[in-house]
């Protein structure tokens, strides 16, 4: 099954982009996954190609027309989740990747200017996604990190199944530090555990450097997974006075 991604963006020329190239690339030469840039401008109506207005009540730049973001999107086929990708939106994360991975595709709007006017979210059903506290310049660079996200997810793409699974944020944790050859650089040497060839010794040093890691680079990923480790297994109840099962 190939996964769809149609992109809608003032500048479709930006499709693959980098994606087309190392193992996304492949990925869409073999048919893994294919993209439909989809120019935005095409769906204006007036001589001048508008797609873009002053902002209502005043103020600086210009904000993207409600009718023709939805003569664009409701051009594209259905049944794939639409996505916007702007700082007002919820902060992706590894398991809404995931999830977005599983399925058949995604279509994904890209913004510009201030922004896009409040009422499309309003009309059409539309995920609102950020990437992260900051501000680009559009959409498109998020979209393109939102599509490498998803695409190295694909079976096929990475090859050894297992390669995605012990990464950074797969486990609500940050990934463990990494060594490779030589042995010693600049006088600094490898871990001995890591030479050891002693598998327990390592998951079990790999797993504490992770969550050290975690607790002190990353608090909030960390409080969440403290969080998470002392839920109680899915049904089950705690017991108290009154519960006499």
């Amino acid at each position: 099954m190939t996964f769809v991604a149609t992109v809608l963006s003032l500048y479709p020329e930006m499709f693959p982009g980098p994606l087309g190239v190392s193992l996304a690339g492949r990925a869409l030469r073999e048919g893994l996954w294919s993209v439909d840039a989809v120019q935005i401008r095409d769906f204006a109506t007036d001589k001048h190609r508008s797609v873009d207005d002053t902002p209502a009540g005043g103020g600086a730049g210009m904000v993207m027309r409600a009718d023709v973001l939805a003569a664009a999107l409701d051009s594209v086929p259905a049944g794939r989740p639409v996505l916007a990708m702007t700082p007002r939106g919820r902060t992706l994360s590894q398991d809404r990747v995931r999830a977005l991975a599983a399925g058949t595709g995604v279509t994904i709007l890209c913004g510009r200017f201030e922004g896009m006017d409040e009422r499309i979210f309003e009309a059409r059903d539309i995920e609102q996604v950020s990437i992260g506290d900051y501000i680009l310049s559009g959409g498109e660079m998020a979209a393109l990190t939102l599509l490498d996200a998803c695409i190295r997810l694909l079976p096929g793409v990475m090859g050894a199944a297992s390669s995605g699974m012990d990464e950074s944020f797969e486990t609500g944790l940050l990934e463990y530090p990494q060594y490779t050859r030589p042995a010693e650089w600049e006088g600094r040497t490898i871990p001995e555990v890591l030479r050891s060839g002693d598998h327990a010794k390592i998951e079990a040093w790999r797993r504490a450097q992770a969550e050290i890691d975690t607790r002190l680079r990353r608090p909030d990923l960390w409080e969440r997974h403290e969080g998470a480790r002392v839920q109680p297994p899915s049904g089950a109840r705690r017991r108290n006075g009154n519960d006499k099962s």
